[in-house]
């Protein structure tokens, strides 16, 4: 493969991360992971890291737009950041202690239900949290039992992101919408911020072994920034129906050829 076509590869791949990102708040590593393992054959966990590194990107870009709309509510989503760092430095950890094939089986099988989840019933359950905050009053509960329930959640969240190179930004966002209580709008730009958090703590477990190709994440981060904006700035005019179906389709399927490509390979 010229250097030419990879660059082009690559930029399409950073622009798919950030559109992903600016319109939803999720992870770019869904687009990121599966593209450089099968289409540039990177070894999975150093297409992880990579991710990670593009995310973090992405996601600034998605939280900057989301707080000049004022869409953006940090303070009581700090525990579930708190509980992030700590589980992505275990994740990263436990994560290069898994071999390739099986590290890319364990992705796959992330994605799938989680395509499924978004397709069947993530629409319907967002949109009845957004009904439920329509006042934006009591956002979000700040009981000690929530605040320790958010930091359990935050703690998964971040072995995941740690062990599959997920911002775990649909996770979050499932969070701040069902347990939280936080509008949609809000849940989306600070889903954003929190995975930013995540996918920085993941990140530096990646790179302290050596497993983040900088250059690729460079290149890519150029269509991301512009791809992230622009999805951030038409999220409100997207069909909430159309996007959780065609994004949950995607993520399917892109499990599902993760799995049988490693298959194929043994």
């Amino acid at each position: 493969m010229s250097p030419f076509i990879r660059i082009i590869i690559i930029l399409f791949i950073g622009a798919g991360a950030g559109i992903l990102t600016g319109i939803m708040g999720a992870s770019g590593v869904m687009v990121v992971v599966p593209m450089l393992t099968l289409v540039l054959s990177f070894p999975v966990h150093e297409a992880i890291g990579t991710s990670l590194l593009i995310n973090i990107l992405a996601a600034v870009v998605t939280s900057i737009i989301y707080y000049r709309h004022r869409h953006l509510y940090i303070k009581p989503a700090l525990w579930i950041a708190l509980g992030s760092i700590i589980g992505a430095q275990a994740g990263s950890k436990f994560a290069d202690m898994i071999p390739p094939v099986g590290l890319s089986n364990l992705f796959g099988l992330m994605l799938i239900p989680m395509g499924i989840l978004l397709w069947v019933r993530g629409i319907r359950r967002t949109a009845g949290g957004l009904k439920a905050n329509n006042d934006n009053e009591g956002l979000p509960a700040q009981t000690v039992k929530q605040k320790l329930i958010a930091l359990g959640l935050g703690v998964l969240v971040g072995i995941m992101c740690g062990l599959f190179g997920a911002g775990g930004g649909v996770m979050i966002l499932m969070i701040l919408i069902f347990v939280l209580r936080y509008p949609l709008h809000l849940a989306i730009g600070t889903s954003s911020l929190i995975m930013m958090i995540t996918a920085t703590s993941g990140a530096i477990g990646y790179a302290l072994h050596g497993n983040i190709d900088v250059p690729t994440a460079l290149i890519a981060s150029i269509s991301t920034v512009l791809a992230a904006s622009l999805g951030a700035i038409i999220a409100n005019r997207v069909s909430e129906k159309t996007l959780g179906r065609i994004i949950g389709a995607i993520l399917t399927v892109l499990g599902i050829v993760m799995i049988a490509t490693q298959h194929l390979a043994l």
